[in-house]
């Protein structure tokens, strides 16, 4: 595959966590290479990529409660525009992810699933996928 893939995403929150997994899974499996490399990219400054349990809700929720505990909105940050917060927790979090690929499946944990990080939202925003075989 020589481009990368395009997902767009739809946030309707300033801080959000979208679960892409089912989508990159679908990606994968219609690329259809036995082994490689799933790259995941956020080309944003307030959003970030994280892998995490996706099985029970409440894990994102406190995720964010303590990001907001670490990173409050109200700091008396420099950055005037209002969301420095937000550059703040893309940061912490990273902005790209790997993810193997074998037997022409994402190589994840049981519990584990791919999450957009909006901290800035609501907006519409996009995450790029390449994957590489090998």
């Amino acid at each position: 595959m020589d481009n990368y893939n395009v997902l767009d995403v739809k946030t309707s929150f300033r801080t959000q966590f979208v679960d892409l997994t089912s989508q990159i899974k679908q990606l994968v499996a219609r690329v259809g290479i036995p082994k490689g490399i799933c790259y995941l990219y956020a080309p944003h400054t307030t959003a970030a990529i994280t892998i995490n349990e996706n099985a029970d809700p409440s894990v994102v929720q406190d995720i964010i409660k303590q990001l907001d505990k670490l990173v409050p909105w109200q700091d008396n940050y420099r950055h005037t525009e209002g969301n420095a917060a937000a550059h703040i927790k893309a940061g912490i979090l990273g902005t790209s992810q790997f993810v193997l690929i074998n037997d022409g499946q994402l190589v994840l944990g049981t519990w584990q699933g791919i999450f957009f990080c909006e901290f800035d939202g609501p907006r519409q925003r996009k995450v790029l996928v390449k994957i590489i075989a090998g």
